[in-house]
């Protein structure tokens, strides 16, 4: 369990509380770059650590994220004019650049030197594998942007979609690590409805022997189910700051060709954006991989949500999946999480073994904010170069022999330049 004042600690995102200061540290999705994929088109209301913001992208094609009222009297710059550089509030012509800039007031007078005198919140953002990245700290503290393998493939070999979660991030963080749920949620008894992943594997201990190791970007996660006699399931998993899930879905043949990612972006105190970024190392992403846009509306809900007890069908329960709500991870995840309420009371649970890895990460992120707030640089912000080689996040599926230690085993693949080119053998 967690104490109610810890639970607050780390489901707060506002700006000025503990966790809210510690995600402003770090680049962030904030919206997918199709939203605005055109110069001086529509702007995009975005909704980010509490904040009203909007997106637009300029007559240069860069990308601008704003205070989403203007700083003369409030009005909303979503319904500006995305013109020549600017964005204008339609109420009385003010206009501002992607900085935040005033470069117009053309209800004031032509000697007027007050929009020299003003400057806007506007936020930082960077394009990098179809998201659209931004950071809300202090403008003298930007780092690097994460070098992670992923964020410079070609847009073809990337799959990233977004969807609402009716809850608090942390609730879809925690999903993330906890690798026994796979043994149980997301069973299917035929063929045709299986996942991702290797549920034979997962079928064949659903009490894996978990272990949350510390690191320098955040908590890797080990995972040993007993295949058989002979025979270990290995599975290594990440939490990475601030808030993502690195994710070996493709299993023992799949690893090679990349992981997922799913990212739990606080939209406020009791919602989130969840992110799911799938990408082939070495291919396109097929069309058969396209799964989500069947589940997720224009509006970034889903279609099977906790308004609709996400379509369950009984009969399907009782004879194909586990859930009966369909094959798709996602909506299942969702479910566990969101069916918790907006803000689950940690308070009241009642936890065991099976939950060693969420214990780590909660006991890894209170350490985050607390070394934060007295003013010491979180893990994995990145200020130099040197310390953007992040080829040590990595996602590792193999099967090993019961005498092998398994952080022995993961340390020595990532010795290797290409872990994952021999980890699954």
């Amino acid at each position: 369990m967690l104490p109610r004042p810890e639970n607050d600690l780390l489901t707060q995102v506002g700006a000025g509380k503990p966790l809210g200061e510690l995600m402003r540290r770090y680049w962030i999705p904030a919206l997918l770059s199709d939203e605005i994929s055109e110069r001086d088109g529509a702007p995009v209301r975005v909704r980010l650590l509490g904040e009203d913001l909007v997106a637009f992208r300029d007559s240069r094609g860069c990308v601008g994220l704003l205070d989403e009222h203007c700083s003369h009297r409030g009005t909303s710059l979503f319904f500006g004019r995305n013109e020549e550089c600017g964005l204008r509030c339609i109420y009385h012509g003010w206009k501002y650049d992607i900085d935040g800039n005033v470069l117009e007031t053309p209800a004031e007078p032509s000697s007027s030197t007050l929009k020299d005198k003003v400057h806007h919140t506007a936020y930082s953002c960077k394009e990098a594998a179809g998201i659209v990245w931004s950071y809300l700290g202090p403008k003298e503290k930007v780092p690097l942007l994460p070098n992670y393998e992923w964020l410079n493939l070609p847009p073809d070999h990337l799959y990233v979609t977004k969807s609402v979660q009716d809850c608090s991030w942390l609730q879809g963080l925690e999903g993330e690590c906890d690798s026994s749920h796979l043994s149980i949620l997301h069973q299917a008894f035929s063929a045709r409805q299986r996942g991702g992943g290797d549920p034979d594997m997962y079928a064949a201990d659903s009490a894996p022997a978990l272990e949350g190791m510390e690191t320098d970007y955040g908590v890797r996660m080990i995972s040993c189910r007993k295949a058989d006699a002979d025979t270990i399931y290995l599975r290594v998993s990440n939490i990475v700051l601030p808030c993502h899930g690195f994710i070996p879905t493709g299993g023992l043949k799949g690893n090679a060709e990349g992981y997922t990612i799913h990212s739990h972006v606080p939209i406020d105190d009791e919602h989130s954006m969840r992110y799911n970024i799938h990408f082939r190392r070495n291919r396109p992403i097929h069309a058969e991989e396209r799964q989500h846009e069947r589940e997720i509306g224009p509006d970034f809900k889903k279609n099977r949500n906790l308004q609709n007890n996400y379509l369950q069908d009984r009969a399907e329960q009782r004879q194909e999946t586990f859930t009966g709500m369909g094959r798709v991870f996602l909506v299942h995840d969702s479910c566990a999480t969101e069916s918790m309420g907006p803000i689950y009371d940690r308070s009241q649970e009642h936890l065991g073994v099976s939950d060693k890895t969420v214990i780590a990460v909660r006991k890894f992120l209170l350490q985050c904010v607390n070394a934060a707030a007295s003013g010491k640089v979180p893990p994995h912000v990145i200020l130099t170069p040197e310390q953007n080689d992040l080829r040590h996040v990595a996602c590792i599926v193999a099967k090993i022999p019961p005498a092998q230690d398994p952080k022995e085993f993961v340390a020595e693949q990532l010795k290797k330049e290409k872990y994952w080119e021999s980890a699954h053998d």
